[in-house]
C-alpha cells in the first residue's frame, strides 16, 4: 500500500502547464520542443503567464516558486502553502531569450538563512547552444546580475540544483564540450553529465566535472540525496543502438560519480531527443523511488519504481495513469 501511495504522489507532481507545454511541441521543429515559442503567448512575467514553474519548501515551511514568463525569471514565497503570493523579484534584470519549457525550468533552492540560488538556461543563438546562468540573493535582497556556472563556450542545458545540509548547492547540467573537441561533432552522440559544487553562501567557481558521457541531451536530470554530501542523479542516457532508457549516478562526499546503474529496460530506440525528462525522490529510510515517460518496446507511458540496494536494482515498473491520457512528465 506504501508504493502505491508514493506511485499516487508521483502523479499529482506532474505539472498543471503540461497540457499547453505539449501542444506547443506539437506545433514546432526539434529546437523549438524545448519551449521556445515563435511567438510571446504572454505579455508580462506574471505567474499568469508561466511557461514552466518550480516549487520549493525551506525548512521554516516557507512556499518558495521560480518560473519563466516573457523573458524573465521571477521569484515569490508564500507563507501560508500558496493562497498568497509575495511580489516576484526577478533573478535576472532584463528580459533574454530563456530556455523555458517542460522539460527546462528554473532551478530553486533555500538554505537556512534564507539565501535563495536560482539557475536557468538562455539560449545562445539559433542553434539551440545554451549557457546555464546562477544568481543568489539573501533574505528580502535583490537578485545581482546572474553569471555563467561554467568557464567554458559549449553549451549547457537542463540544470538542476540540489541543497546539501552543509548549505552548499550541487549543480548538474548536461554539457557538450566534449562534442566540441572533435573534428566531426556529429560524431559525438548526445552530451555529458556536467556537475560542480557552490560553497555554502558562496560563488560559481566556473569549473565543472564531466562524466557519463553521450547521455540524452534533451531531457530534464532527476537529482535527490541519499545523505549528506551524496547526490543522485538520475537521467534519460544513450544505450548501445540508440536505446534511450533511463539510468542513475551516485555520488561520494569528494563528488565522486558512482558507476551508471541502469533503471528499466524499456527499449525505447529513438535518433532524437524525446523531451520527456524523469523525476527522483529519496525517502527517510533511503529508498529511491523513479518515475519517468518511455515510449519503448517493452512499455510505453508513465511508469515508477523503487529502490531498497542505492540504486543497484529497481523493482518492476508500474504503470502511472491512464495511456490514453498521455500522461508524461512526472
Amino acid at each position: 500500500m506504501r508504493r502505491r501511495t508514493i506511485a499516487a504522489l508521483f502523479c499529482l507532481a506532474v505539472l498543471a502547464c503540461g497540457s499547453r507545454g505539449a501542444a506547443a511541441q506539437a506545433r514546432h521543429d526539434h529546437g523549438s520542443m524545448s519551449g521556445v515559442p515563435t511567438a510571446k503567448p504572454c505579455p508580462d512575467a506574471a505567474l499568469t503567464c508561466a511557461v514552466s514553474a518550480t516549487p520549493f519548501f525551506a525548512a521554516d515551511g516557507t512556499l518558495y516558486l521560480a518560473w519563466s514568463a516573457g523573458g524573465r525569471i521571477a521569484v515569490a514565497h508564500s507563507s501560508d502553502k500558496g493562497a498568497h503570493f509575495s511580489p516576484p523579484a526577478f533573478a535576472n534584470p532584463t528580459e533574454e531569450v530563456v530556455d523555458a519549457g517542460p522539460d527546462s525550468r528554473p532551478s530553486i533552492v533555500v538554505d537556512g538563512n534564507g539565501r535563495i540560488t536560482v539557475a536557468y538556461a538562455i539560449f545562445r543563438d539559433k542553434a539551440f547552444n545554451g549557457e546555464v546562468r546562477v544568481t543568489h540573493a539573501d533574505r528580502g535582497g535583490a537578485f545581482p546580475p546572474p553569471v555563467p556556472i561554467a568557464d567554458n563556450p559549449a553549451s549547457q542545458r537542463f540544470q538542476s540544483l540540489l541543497l546539501d545540509r552543509d548549505g552548499s548547492v550541487f549543480a548538474a547540467w548536461l554539457d557538450k564540450r566534449k562534442r566540441l573537441d572533435l573534428p566531426n561533432p556529429k560524431d559525438y552522440a548526445g552530451a555529458a553529465l556536467a556537475w560542480t559544487r557552490i560553497p555554502p553562501g558562496g560563488e560559481p567557481s566556473g569549473a565543472a566535472r564531466l562524466g557519463s558521457d553521450n547521455t540524452c541531451e534533451c531531457c530534464r536530470l532527476g537529482i535527490a540525496s541519499a545523505g549528506p554530501g551524496r547526490p543522485v542523479v538520475l537521467f534519460r542516457d544513450i544505450f548501445h543502438g540508440s536505446v534511450r532508457d533511463h539510468a542513475v549516478i551516485a555520488f561520494d562526499a569528494d563528488d565522486n560519480p558512482g558507476p551508471t546503474q541502469r533503471v528499466s529496460d524499456d527499449d525505447w530506440v529513438i535518433a532524437a531527443c524525446p523531451h520527456h525528462g524523469p523525476s527522483l525522490a529519496i525517502d527517510g529510510a533511503g529508498g529511491w523511488h523513479a518515475a519517468w515517460f518511455t515510449q519503448g518496446k517493452q512499455r510505453s507511458g508513465l511508469f515508477y519504481a523503487h529502490s531498497d540496494d542505492q540504486g543497484a536494482s529497481f523493482s518492476a515498473p508500474l504503470p502511472v495513469g491512464s495511456p490514453g491520457a498521455q500522461a508524461g512528465r512526472p
